[in-house]
């Protein structure tokens, strides 16, 4: 009974002394519970595929065209805002500039505008007007001055900004009011322009609307689906969304896609919608208007399913099988042989010499154990000996790499061979036609954005022919332009000869020596690190005299970025890369990256009309070009955008399914590195280290102190191997010479 209970104290002991977080502990257990993790990730996401909700890139794809749409409106009701408020600033002066005078240069330069008025606000009596009628009673309402007639400077205050009115004829108009300041009384500028749908090729199966904040239908193009119903619902899931904070990057404005009812296998409506918003802290006049777009198409729906299911749970299965396995291996090999390997140096250094240290299995451990026994012969008085590299078996180093080559099998042919989609995945068609839609809004908006730019520039020339010539009088009005405008790099004037007379921003790229160019947007160089693309405007009755705006690469490259659309690139007539979306980068005047990108952009422009293909090569790929056309300042440009995306970026249930089973791959990869990896820093580095500072100490090595890296397995041997050499040390030292003492 004694012995028993002195049996169970000791092993309480020794339960004390050993480490409670073992260097082989915790990475053997992290292996397992991640390899089960991995497993059930891999049964969980690797389910079926279906087809019968329409395919998400559909939806998305749509969403993308609202989200085109919506920027493309902003940014042209923007501009006449903006473009109007300049031209009311520019005509400011001591002296009253007469109101015919006014509207007769406004219209010289700028024609979108369906009329044009001057009025006094004060009487509501109307100076000037061109074009169709301006509804009056619309402008003066809010626009009155107060009783006084002025504000704290002295001047009229009127309720400015864009603003929607709906004419008799059930048509919508945009409103644009700008203050005329000049001379003692108020006038206002006002403009009226037509509320088109963004240009977007709509086609015969594609609806586009603009809708206000109340679902009102204020524009409309394509086919009539529904249209009601699908503004007021978009426009209340617009209105859910609309308190999410946008996402950095991402569109201002709230946006998402819908889909229509319908039986499996009939046809159902795919719509997007996107608010013509401002991001926070972003200035925008249209933005408060509280309009949005949307966009539907009919599609086919395809109920056929991609089967993943039984393939990720066999996958599972076979993890938690070969789990187990690598567990076993590793706690058979590894940690028993490291706590037996402690009982029995605790004991020898406990002097407990009665019985033979065990043979152990493993090269490590019996290096180890060979050299125990060593040192106990030799504390019963034998003579040290060398224990020679004692094989014993396959090393802990191997058996660690077998494991890892084990799970390694496992993970490396889900991250590399099965289920890939191959090129024989069907892409929707309707995914090639947004494509190509897209693209062909991205040319639209490009070459708007250009005729825009060169109608300021032609603005800025009115005013400086109105100016005479004064060079400081010039600096002002290209300064200012230039502060107005974050498109341009540079605004100066030229003389007729192509002399830099007054500047504001960098240096001119204009070519010195060189005549200025007619009336246009021009390409000034083939070769360099940076595009120069300027427009030019003459002055009228200048003598010669030209306003150029020099055009900033970064606002190309602005107009050519969008989510969705894969790689963008503005190229010129010889396909050299202009500019290209930020996600992907490029170098300036470099070749499109593809023989069949140029062939396709040769045929976009031999059809005068933008093309899109599928590829069905080794890499399946949509790609679109699209040429800006022959209107316009840009006309000489002969300019095209052209996109590409591979298929495999698309959110198809082929792709799907192949990228979640190589995130399974990944994810077993990922365990079976940074477990065994850790196993092998923390344990079987350090194992083979104690076998050399083992077989060392068993043939005679008194000299060299041991002491543990770490406080595990590992370093609770090497310490008992400590206390064995400092016991040994006195009977060396009485054996062969004194050791002299102080």
């Amino acid at each position: 009974m004694s012995a028993s209970r002195g049996s169970r104290r000791r092993k309480a002991r020794r339960r004390a002394d050993m480490p409670l977080l073992g260097g082989a502990r915790p990475p053997i257990a992290a292996l397992l519970a991640l390899l089960l993790a991995v497993a059930g990730a891999t049964a969980l996401v690797l389910g079926d595929r279906d087809r019968a909700s329409l395919d998400a890139a559909v939806l998305t794809s749509q969403q993308h065209v609202a989200e085109d749409g919506a920027l493309s409106l902003r940014a042209s009701l923007d501009e006449s805002a903006t473009d109007l408020q300049r031209a009311a600033a520019l005509f400011t002066g001591p002296e009253p500039v007469p109101a015919d005078t006014v509207l007769d240069k406004l219209g010289k330069v700028y024609n979108k505008w369906r009329g044009t008025a001057v009025i006094d606000p004060v009487g509501g009596t109307l100076l000037a007007a061109r074009g169709e009628n301006i509804p009056l009673a619309t402008v003066l309402k809010g626009s009155v001055p107060d009783a006084k007639g002025d504000d704290k400077d002295g001047k009229a205050a009127f309720g400015l900004g864009p603003r929607l009115v709906k004419l008799r004829s059930g048509e919508t108009r945009m409103l644009v009011v700008a203050a005329l300041r000049g001379g003692d009384r108020p006038r206002l500028l006002v403009a009226s322009g037509t509320l088109n749908v963004p240009g977007i090729s709509s086609g015969e199966d594609r609806t586009l609307l603009v809708v206000d904040s109340a679902g009102t239908v204020l524009a409309s193009d394509g086919p009539s689906v529904a249209r009601k119903s699908w503004a007021q619902k978009a426009r209340k899931t617009a209105a859910d969304d609309s308190a999410k904070t946008p996402e950095p990057g991402g569109h201002p404005g709230a946006s998402g896609h819908l889909m229509g009812g319908g039986k499996r296998g009939e046809e159902r409506t795919a719509v997007g919608y996107a608010a013509a918003g401002r991001a926070p802290g972003e200035t925008s006049a249209a933005g408060a208007l509280g309009l949005s777009v949307i966009t539907s198409v009919e599609v086919t729906e395809d109920i056929s399913a991609v089967r993943t299911q039984a393939f990720g749970l066999a996958a599972a299965g076979i993890l938690l099988a070969l789990a187990l396995v690598v567990g076993w291996v590793l706690l058979r090999t590894v940690q028993r042989p490291l706590l037996q390997l402690y009982l029995e140096s605790r004991r020898l250094s406990r002097g407990e010499l009665d019985r033979p240290v065990r043979q152990f299995r493993g090269r490590e451990p019996a290096r180890i154990g060979a050299a125990l026994e060593s040192l106990r012969k030799q504390r019963l008085g034998g003579r040290p000996t060398r224990t020679g590299r004692a094989r014993g078996g396959f090393g802990t180093r191997g058996t660690v790499i077998v494991c890892a080559a084990v799970l390694l099998a496992w993970s490396a042919p889900l991250l590399f061979l099965l289920n890939r989609a191959g090129s024989t995945v069907t892409v929707p068609q309707q995914l090639v036609e947004d494509q190509r839609r897209r693209t062909d809004t991205a040319a639209d908006r490009v070459r708007k954005a250009l005729n825009e730019g060169w109608a300021d520039v032609a603005s800025v020339a009115q005013i400086v022919g109105a100016g005479g010539g004064k060079d400081g009088a010039d600096k002002s009005v290209l300064e200012t332009t230039l502060r107005e405008h974050s498109r341009y790099r540079s605004v100066y004037v030229l003389d007729g000869d192509g002399k830099v007379l007054s500047r504001a921003g960098d240096s001119p790229r204009h070519p010195g020596g060189k005549k200025p160019h007619p009336d246009s947007v021009v390409q000034l160089n083939t070769s360099g690190k940076e595009p120069a693309v300027a427009a030019y405007a003459a002055v009228p009755g200048g003598n010669g005299r030209t306003v150029v705006g020099e055009y900033d690469t970064q606002f190309l490259i602005s107009l050519v970025t969008r989510p969705g659309l894969g790689q963008v690139w503005l190229v010129d007539k010889k396909h050299r890369i202009i500019a290209a979306d930020r996600a992907h980068g490029y170098r300036a005047f470099a070749k499109l990256p593809g023989r069949h990108l140029n062939d396709l952009a040769v045929s976009a422009r031999r059809d005068s009309d933008g093309t899109a293909i599928l590829h069905r090569s080794r890499n399946s790929s949509i790609a679109a070009a699209a040429p800006f056309g022959d209107n316009g300042a840009t006309k000489g440009l002969d300019w095209q955008v052209i996109s590409a995306q591979p298929a495999a970026w698309l959110e198809l249930p082929e792709y799907t399914a192949e990228r979640h089973t190589m995130l399974a791959g990944l994810l077993g990869v990922t365990a079976a590195v940074a477990c065994l990896g850790w196993l092998h820093i923390i344990v079987i580095r350090p194992l083979r280290n104690l076998a050399d500072q083992a077989e060392a100490l068993a043939g005679g090595d008194r000299k060299t102190v041991l002491f543990p890296q770490h406080h595990d397995e590992v370093g609770a041997v090497v310490r008992n191997l400590e206390l064995i050499r400092q016991q040994l040390r006195p009977a060396t030292g009485a054996s062969a010479k004194p050791a002299g003492r102080n």
